[in-house]
């Protein structure tokens, strides 16, 4: 009888045309190429704005940043790139709000509670009343 090691388990899962699962890729940190003094305001606002307002999801987060009128920040792009940066600094955090098909991603701070309002879908036929 001859034993089954692990490389002769992955050579005959090889041969049988079984694939090999990958791992997911390490990514590498996130480096911010602005002057550390913006980094520090901006963060502080999009900080502010997650803890007042929060949960907040992706767009929310931008329509808020628009109303305070942030200059340091060049684009949408720009914001979720900075809030990346957020969670992997562990000052904010992502929920995922799902419920039936539908998925949301919140940004939150470590210290709210999840308080989190089910998806419902927006109906955009009003029923015709005569």
């Amino acid at each position: 009888m001859v034993w089954q090691t692990p490389i002769r388990m992955m050579a005959a899962a090889a041969a049988a045309g079984v694939p090999e699962k990958k791992s997911k890729p390490k990514m590498k940190p996130i480096e911010l190429k602005i002057p550390p003094e913006q980094t520090q305001t901006i963060t502080r606002v999009l900080f502010d704005i997650v803890k007042e307002h929060g949960p907040l999801a992706i767009a929310d987060v931008w329509q808020r940043v628009q109303e305070v009128g942030l200059r340091g920040l060049t684009s949408k792009r720009h914001m979720k790139v900075i809030l990346r940066w957020m969670r992997e600094r562990q000052k904010l955090r992502l929920i995922c709000n799902h419920v039936g098909p539908h998925k949301q991603f919140l940004y939150t701070t470590w210290f709210t509670k999840a308080n989190i309002n089910p998806v419902k879908p927006v109906k955009d036929h009003p029923s015709k009343s005569s």
